[in-house]
């Protein structure tokens, strides 16, 4: 029996660019067979992934938000127990943000709104609250919540620093559950030492800006990175 979720070379969709050679449409197909196993084995992850069992508890850290002092407990809000964070590398030691870290929370920005409708959703980062909010105003963001861990251990405790106080752009994960809130999830893939090439990519479903970028003839190239600003750009 055929296995009709692979395209064959006869073009079973029936999509045809203007003028495609030959060439382009077998190689196309080819290309297609891939992308169409990728999306298999993505949604293959994604199901293991939720099928993960509840991780540690976890303490009931102190933030400061831009409301003032909350618990980690109190930002599961309206019924929804899950909680999704990013930890922005912008301690009070750098002068600046990693300008990385900006630009995925660029991509993050309007996506906010509706994942809110089903989860919770904060940026952690460990200057004071004061400066964080001036640069989100800077920004432009207008949709990320902000708080500050400084004075915690969260960031050390969840791999977004490490003991020579480097900082490292972690997504954490976490549930609540009969009260208690549990890590879920964590993008420790950032640990696994990649194969030669290989950029790390433990956000790299989230990332707007490189995903558009792998869509492209030149790819992601090797030798640029994002800036905090380009030209007369603010970005």
């Amino acid at each position: 029996m055929a296995d009709d979720r692979i395209v064959p070379d006869n073009l079973a969709h029936g999509l045809h660019y203007p003028n495609e050679s030959k060439d382009y449409r077998t190689a196309r197909n080819a290309l297609l067979r891939a992308e169409m196993e990728l999306r298999r084995q993505t949604e293959s992850v994604a199901a293991q992934r939720r099928a993960l069992p509840l991780g540690g508890k976890v303490q009931d850290y102190v933030f400061e938000s831009e409301d003032g002092p909350v618990k980690l407990s109190e930002l599961f809000k309206d019924g929804k127990d899950s909680l999704f964070t990013y930890a922005w590398m912008f301690g009070p030691e750098r002068r600046e943000s990693c300008a990385s870290c900006a630009a995925f929370l660029d991509g993050l920005e309007g996506a906010v709104p509706p994942v809110s409708q089903h989860i919770n959703f904060a940026v952690i980062a460990r200057s004071p609250i004061e400066r964080m909010v001036a640069f989100k105003k800077a920004r432009g963001w207008r949709n990320l919540p902000m708080l500050s861990s400084g004075g915690t251990s969260f960031n050390a405790d969840y791999f977004a620093l490490l003991p020579n106080g480097y900082e490292n752009p972690m997504t954490n994960v976490f549930e609540r559950k009969n009260g208690q809130v549990y890590h879920f999830w964590g993008s420790e893939l950032f640990y696994a030492q990649p194969e030669e090439g290989q950029h790390p990519r433990h956000n790299g479903t989230l990332d707007v800006l490189w995903n558009i970028l792998d869509l492209t003839p030149h790819g992601r190239g090797t030798e640029w990175t994002p800036e905090l600003r380009y030209g007369s750009s603010r970005r």
